[in-house]
């Protein structure tokens, strides 16, 4: 059984909690994790690069000079790519597909490989209480300053795992430089590797274990 300290939101340890052993407990698979950045980097990106072809440069169509007695090779149009001003050859359209897609099994292992790497580098912390807050986002500063290692001279990094969609939480934390808010559904293996300090809830626990 795996079992971490449970906090108030005042920093404070008010007991015991289990984790679930399939999240948290599994051997970390590096190849796996180093794939899923991959994929979900890949995935936020997007072609806005766009290169102008011969047909779509603005220059004349008319035959540059005359085809014979030049002594110079034969050309029809200054469009061509081997000209200054004229189109590329082989160049970004603005319609490349980046997307990659990884199995549903296999993202969920980068996950707990994920999640298991931070509970044992000590950089887990399951919160309870956020349910009875108001939405101040005083209040969520507050519970982040009693949280935070006194020690530390810069300011960590925050990720709270939700086990749904809570408007009054978002609402509180948007404001909130170096904090994130996921939903455990849609979370990803990025997103916690890349979130500092992971917070959970014991909802959100319950969420995992079904």
């Amino acid at each position: 059984m795996i079992s971490t300290n449970l906090y108030d939101t005042k920093g404070k340890v008010t007991g015991k909690v289990n984790l679930p052993e399939e999240f948290f407990g599994v051997k970390i698979n590096t190849v796996l994790l180093t794939q899923a950045v991959r994929i979900y980097l890949s995935n936020q990106r997007r072609s806005r690069a766009k290169a102008k072809t011969r047909s779509e440069v603005n220059r004349t169509s008319a035959k540059w000079f005359r085809q014979k007695g030049t002594g110079r090779a034969r050309h029809g149009a200054r469009s061509a790519p081997i000209f200054v001003g004229g189109g590329v050859a082989h160049g970004p359209t603005g319609g490349e597909n980046w997307k990659k897609t990884m199995p549903k099994k296999l993202r969920r292992q980068a996950l707990a490989s994920a999640l298991t790497s931070k509970f044992k580098d000590k950089e887990m912390m399951v919160i309870a209480g956020l349910d009875k807050i108001e939405g101040k986002t005083k209040e969520i500063a507050g519970i982040l300053n009693a949280l935070s290692d006194k020690k530390e001279k810069k300011r960590v990094k925050f990720l709270l795992i939700l086990p749904r969609k809570s408007d009054l939480l978002v609402r509180a934390s948007r404001n909130i430089p170096k904090l994130m808010v996921a939903q455990i559904n849609s979370l990803t293996a990025y997103e916690v590797l890349n979130g500092g300090k992971i917070l959970v809830t014991p909802q959100t626990l319950e969420v995992l274990r079904k």
